[in-house]
């Protein structure tokens, strides 16, 4: 077994290389890392119905959709991520406790008590702090797992806080947790990188035949092949979206306004506007010009460059119909 500290904080890059590290670096692994802030999504999930996709867009906060399945979490520098990879065993897949004994061990160094509950969570005093999931490829399982040890829950909170838009999907769902930070449990909290640095030196201490690895120059370009081919497109992270159909309404001081959109791999089959509004051109050239664009603002924005959408719908800024579409 090696371990791998992964210095990188580039949730595209280190999201790529659990995958690369799964299926073409041919070694058992244990990766620890950070992000910085971004939401990360399971790979069965609809990004537009896991996160505030307004406010993550105004703050900078990148989706990217990881590997395995599960449900939406929040990554900042607070976190510390540790991610197990090696040849499938008999009773690996949803042995999770296998997997998170490391952890809880580690904690009780700390002076915290951890425990395993339900399928894949760790709590502390009945609150989550530590999600896992595991996907398995080519006969090899990644376990991976996400501690809260000092995350920003105003953060976490607004990104992982989907406006009130009407969605029908045969997605996989989040469950929200109560959850909480490993350092509010601790007498003497210490800063999250030595927590991390110790983290590695208890894996390294208490692993058997285990031996630090530095990726190498390959392994680097590798992965960020993976990272510029998958990892940070949109057809990665919303393109692999299930099927969905969206639709929002909202009251103006010149009338409602509805919007309802069918979306099939990311991209707007049918669109429709309904209300009770005015509006001295007919709404059907407006509908005509979403069709077949990917269901992001970027791309609705492009397409309505240069029309006027106030004709349609009178009183109407094309800032407000972006709102009710993404």
């Amino acid at each position: 077994m090696y371990l791998v500290v992964n210095k990188s904080d580039r949730p595209f890059f280190n999201l790529a290389l659990e995958e690369y590290a799964l299926t073409r670096l041919g070694l058992d692994v244990i990766i620890l890392w950070r992000n910085a802030r971004a939401v990360i999504i399971g790979c069965n999930q609809n990004a537009v119905e896991e996160v505030d996709a307004e406010f993550t867009r105004a703050n900078g906060i990148p989706i990217v959709r990881r590997q395995s399945g599960g449900g939406a979490v929040f990554h900042d520098l607070g976190n510390v991520n540790f991610t197990v990879i090696h040849e499938m065993r008999g009773d690996d897949f949803n042995n999770y406790a296998k997997f998170t004994s490391p952890i809880i061990d580690y904690l009780a160094t700390l002076g915290v008590r951890a425990e395993l509950q339900g399928r894949n969570d760790l709590l502390i005093d009945g609150m989550k702090f530590c999600g896992n999931a595991q996907a398995v490829k080519k006969g090899r399982i990644m376990h991976h797992g996400c501690i809260l040890y000092s995350a920003d829950f105003t953060d976490l909170a607004r990104a992982l806080k989907p406006r009130s838009i009407k969605i029908e999907s045969k997605s996989v769902k989040s469950v929200r947790k109560r959850v909480t930070n490993i350092a509010d449990h601790m007498k003497n909290p210490i800063p999250v990188e030595d927590f991390f640095a110790g983290l590695a030196l208890y894996f390294m201490e208490n692993s058997e035949d285990i031996t630090p690895y530095e990726l190498t120059d390959f392994d680097i370009a590798e992965t960020e092949r993976l990272t510029e081919e998958k990892y940070s497109t949109w057809e990665w992270n919303f393109g692999k979206s299930p099927d969905y159909n969206v639709s929002n309404v909202r009251r103006y001081g010149y009338g409602i306004v509805e919007t309802r959109l069918m979306v099939e791999e990311g991209m707007i089959k049918d669109a429709g506007i309904y209300g009770d509004f005015f509006g001295m051109t007919d709404k059907s050239e407006l509908e005509r010009r979403l069709l077949g664009l990917r269901h992001e603002r970027e791309a609705i924005t492009a397409s309505l460059e240069g029309f006027d959408v106030g004709a349609c719908i009178s009183g109407m800024t094309t800032e407000e119909l972006l709102d009710l579409l993404c």
